[in-house]
């Protein structure tokens, strides 16, 4: 199960299928610092969507 207080690294690394839905989020640099630095809170707020609209939707993404 993801979280919001995950980091995004963490996220691609355990679910790689998640990539997708950061791209489409405006995250193209998957691989970069902050990736691995990053919440997917963070993320979020910072690409301007719901941090837990994000989280519903990686969750669906990985089947939980």
């Amino acid at each position: 199960m993801i979280t919001k207080e995950m980091v995004i690294g963490q996220v691609l690394r355990e679910y790689p299928q998640t990539a997708e839905a950061f791209i489409a989020l405006g995250m193209h640099c998957l691989g970069c610092p902050s990736a691995t630095m990053e919440s997917v809170e963070g993320a979020a707020l910072t690409h301007g969507k719901d941090p837990d609209q994000l989280v519903e939707e990686l969750n669906n993404i990985i089947g939980q």
